[in-house]
């Protein structure tokens, strides 16, 4: 019986490994860069956790299963609430503000398609604890210089981004009851996967009787991004226009926010990547602030990432009132557009040295050397079989190795052979320069060794 991978979940080959080693390490760096500290949690987390942040409409959309305790479970599909319950547990001990991120493994029972499948690695940043508008602008800057380090300019990717709080009451001046507005929300997310039509239809059924149709709002939310929208005429849309429901006060401190945030992207270098969108919603309803996702500009391809700002969250799970915000990046989808652009680096399996010999005799040499170089840390190998010396150099070259050391007739005298694969450079090292620190003595003979 023939079994396959499950649908949507992937097998990592070498090759394919590197790349992801490859991408997880970036992430890794580019946390480090902006102070962000490394964090990690259960593979799987109770049921009743994604209940609170989501509500009971997320079960379906989660693998979950009730253990021989008969306590409900699920994989996790995202990491917020998991940092959520863990910053709850510590909160009183934990310097503020909270920098964490994490590179976790999770999975989603949805339907796989492109860029979207079950499983995933997601890169998750947060800052918690602080609500200065600069800790939305770092988070952002921290995803754009890692779009920077993969060859990413503003032409090939943008972040749009809006403030729930003032498109709300931009919403509630338009028509749309105080009441209706998570459903608005959620409408104005799916606007491109439902097509202007359909759209149309679901907006006017719903708020049209009460006095603003799909006509009122488009000019507003839907605008053409040909016609960008700058932070003034953004920030001032609901100056003068409070709406019923909405507070002036936190209007007031919404459209500082807003401004504050727009002037710090600038300051930390990152505004040629950013645009204002109006219409951009992140249908999930735990977003209090600002807002904001990444798309490749072409839009051949679903959110690169998504995040915002938060201020209930941890206060949920039992915590003190704490505002954070943050993001997701999930490696599909970036790894998609890499390729599509032609951006993805090239890795092989490199090794630092083979070892070859030049007579059978001399292979428990080879073996004894070997060891030396990876007791050194260098990436050392040999071939396993006994074969002709143009064949191991042809498996030296194969397995990428930087440089081949020939243990031959030179032995007896002290002496190895050291060749470098990619140009033929030869050289004579002696036998006891390589036994006392094989690191320095590979660097030393001619050249960087591979890293």
């Amino acid at each position: 019986m023939k079994i396959q991978t499950p649908p949507g979940m992937r097998d990592f080959y070498p090759a394919d490994m590197r790349l992801q080693t490859w991408l997880l390490d970036q992430w890794r760096s580019v946390s480090r860069c902006f102070g962000f500290e490394e964090y990690e949690g259960p593979i799987f987390e109770s049921l009743d956790l994604y209940k609170i942040k989501s509500g009971e409409g997320i079960v379906s959309e989660l693998f979950n299963f009730t253990d021989r305790g008969e306590r409900q479970f699920a994989i996790r599909p995202e990491m917020t609430p998991t940092l959520a319950r863990m910053v709850a547990a510590r909160a009183g001990a934990l310097p503020r503000p909270i920098k964490w991120f994490s590179l976790p493994r999770m999975c989603r029972a949805e339907k796989p398609q492109r860029g979207r499948l079950r499983e995933f690695f997601q890169w998750n940043v947060d800052t918690i604890g602080s609500d200065d508008p600069l800790c939305d602008a770092e988070v952002i800057a921290a995803a754009v210089e890692f779009l920077r380090r993969c060859g990413l300019s503003g032409d090939d990717v943008v972040v749009e981004l809006n403030s729930r709080p003032i498109a709300a009451a931009r919403l509630e001046s338009l028509g749309v009851a105080a009441g209706g507005l998570t459903q608005a929300f959620d409408l104005l997310d799916r606007h491109e996967k439902l097509g202007a039509e359909e759209f149309a239809r679901q907006w006017n059924a719903a708020f049209a009787a009460g006095g603003a149709p799909v006509e009122r709002i488009e000019p507003e939310f839907l605008r053409d991004a040909a016609r960008p929208i700058g932070i003034e005429e953004f920030a001032s849309a609901t100056e003068g226009d409070e709406s019923p429901g909405s507070s002036g006060e936190s209007l007031d401190a919404a459209r500082r926010a807003f401004r504050e945030l727009w002037a710090g992207l600038g300051r930390l270098g990152v505004a040629e990547y950013c645009r204002i969108s109006p219409k951009l919603a992140r249908g999930l309803a735990y977003y209090t602030g600002a807002v904001f996702e990444i798309r490749d500009r072409r839009r051949r391809f679903r959110a690169i990432a998504g995040g915002g700002r938060y201020d209930s969250l941890v206060s949920l799970l039992g915590g003190p009132q704490l505002s954070g915000v943050g993001f997701g990046m999930g490696d599909a989808v970036i790894l998609e557009l890499l390729k599509d652009l032609g951006k993805l680096p090239e890795l092989a399996d490199q090794l630092d040295v083979f070892f070859i010999d030049a007579d059978e005799s001399l292979f428990p040499t080879v073996l004894e050397l070997a060891s030396h170089a990876r007791r050194a840390g260098l990436r050392a190998d040999f071939s396993l079989k006994r074969q002709a010396l143009g064949k191991q150099f042809k498996q030296a070259d194969g397995r990428g190795a930087a440089l081949a050391v020939v243990v031959g007739s030179e032995y007896a005298e002290g002496r190895l052979t050291v060749k470098r694969l990619k140009t033929g450079e030869q050289w004579s090292m002696a036998v006891e320069q390589f036994r006392d620190n094989p690191r320095s003595a590979m660097g030393l003979a001619g050249g960087q060794l591979a890293t």
